[in-house]
Formats: C-alpha cells, structure tokens, sequence
C-alpha cells in the first residue's frame, strides 16, 4: 500500500522579500504533488504538508539547500490517504500568532529538552508543567500533571501566564505545544516576563510520541494535529475524531450523544455560539460537500 508523507516543519529566521519565497516554494510543491499548508513571515516558515517520499524529499531538499533553511527540521508521519486537498502558502505577519510586539525567538528561548529526558524533567516536584495548546486540542489529550490554560487562542495565553504564573514562585517552567514552534513564541515571552528556568519539549508532542516507547510514556490520549486526521495516537496513527464543520474543533463519539450534536452541522462545544445565519451557512456548505461527495469528487470545503 502505498502511504503518503505527513511532514510538520518550522523554522524562525529573518526572511526578506516574502512573494518571491511564495512563488519559489510553490513551484517545487506543485512540481512534486505535495499538498498542505505553509506560512511565511519575516520571522520565518511554519506549516504540515503531505505528499509522497519523493515529493516530500524534494521539498525538504531545497529547503535544505538554501542557506536560510539548511537546519530547518521536521517531524514524519504517514497516512494512507493525503490529508490535505490542496496547497495553500499564505502570507502572514507572524508564523504563529502571539500578538506581543517584540517577542523574537531567535535573539532568546527558553532550554530544550529531548523527548528523552521530558519525563525526568516533569516528574520533579518543583516543575510547573504548562501545556501552550488551546481548549479544544488539551481536550482530547496531554501530560500526566499539566496544567492547562483553557485559551481558545494563543493570543489569549500572555495574559494566562500574568494572571496564574509568577517568577518569584514558580522557578521553573516546563512548556510543550504540538510540533515545537508555540514554546518558541511562548518561552521567549516568559523569559521577558522575568522567568529564569523555562524549558520546552524539542520537537513538541510529535517528536515525543515519535521517539519514547507507549510503555515508558507520560502522554494520555491522542495529539490534536491540523489536518484530515484531526488527531493522531501514540503510534502517530490517525484517531478516532472528526473535524466539527462548523468551529473545526474535534468531534469525540461521546460528543455525538449530546442533544448539542448536529450531524454535518455544529457540535456541542460552538452549538450555542452560532447564529441563525451561520447555521444556515454550514447547512448550504455541508450540502455542496455531499453533493460533490456523490459524484466522487471532493470539496474544498470539507478541508481541515
């Protein structure tokens, strides 16, 4: 069988001239099949891309290749069908949103830790374990002990951290996210706030599940990814969660018990939060999808 590619990358380094990194990573994706979702910012590159062996290799080979990303890492897994319908490369201001002007991860950062010595490290009674990663993603799995910030974006975490953490108590930190780059943005605002001890998981929970044995591992549950999957279990292997087509959150199976869950429509965590009018909109979305999906095609709109 053949199996596709998932790969999760990124990288922060000062880019310049943005449209022309567009055009010139655009070109080599499209020449090799590889579909996903890439972000570039002055800051850097950040995104998940899905694709053949080759036509991963061939993207990470010119990556690779120019001297802005000649160190660039990423983290594998592998799927029997592409996760994403198509490719999109997207302009941003920040390659991962924390909206605090100034916060740059390349001048300071918290001490990475290696999946390998993550559980020592956790398992001390003087470590505050955070977990950076919104509601919905927290939800459906995380580390024995860690405490979890309930945001519903990463803009809201700046003003967590000053409302629950303080240096003169907490002295060390312990931060994890799902590939890495939100403990960059994170643990580089914690240093500025005055934190001395912060530390983050390398290669965020994928690279954790990728490298600790399931017998030897403190992670509970599964890792919510931002693809078709919609969540991966320790094996890296796709969960059993849905995409909800209306907040884009997971759909559990005990979710779809709840008088809150509308099949193709809302689930119960975004049910009370929609108008009549977005309602009436997902209805019209979901019934295009299920038309294209009778005639053997597939709609954008049913894309994670």
């Amino acid at each position: 069988m053949t199996m596709f590619v998932v790969a999760a990358l990124y990288k922060f380094v000062t880019l310049t001239d943005l449209p022309t990194w567009q055009s010139r990573i655009r070109e080599v994706c499209e020449q090799n099949g590889v579909a996903g979702t890439l972000l570039l910012a002055e800051e850097g590159i950040n995104g998940t891309v899905a694709g053949s062996r080759e036509g991963i290799d061939a993207l990470l080979a010119f990556l690779h290749s120019q001297p802005e990303f000649a160190d660039l890492e990423h983290k594998e897994s592998l799927d029997e069908t592409n996760p994403f319908f198509r490719l999109k490369i997207k302009l941003k201001k920040e390659i991962v949103t924390l909206g605090v002007p100034g916060i740059n991860p390349n001048k300071q950062v918290g001490q990475y830790v290696n999946p390998e010595q993550w559980n020592e490290l956790i398992s001390a009674d003087d470590v505050v374990i955070v977990d950076t990663r919104n509601d919905y993603e927290v939800a459906i799995g995380s580390f024995e002990g860690a405490m979890d910030p309930k945001t519903q974006s990463f803009r809201q975490f700046p003003d967590w951290v000053k409302a629950n953490l303080d240096p003169s108590k907490h002295k060390k930190v312990a931060m994890f996210c799902t590939g890495g780059i939100r403990c960059e943005k994170s643990t580089a605002f914690m240093l500025e706030q005055g934190f001395e001890e912060v530390y983050h998981l390398k290669g965020g929970i994928l690279k954790y599940l990728e490298t600790v044995p399931k017998q030897q591992s403190k992670w509970q549950g599964d890792c919510f990814v931002f693809d078709n999957r919609v969540a991966v279990n320790h094996d890296l292997q796709r969960g059993d969660y849905e995409f909800c087509p209306a907040c884009r959150g997971p759909i559990s199976a005990e979710d779809k018990l709840s008088d809150k869950y509308e099949q193709d429509y809302c689930c119960p965590r975004c049910h009370d939060q929609l108008t009549e009018a977005q309602r009436a909109r997902f209805r019209e979305r979901q019934k295009q999808i299920q038309l294209a999906r009778a005639k053997g095609k597939r709609h954008f709109g049913g894309e994670g």
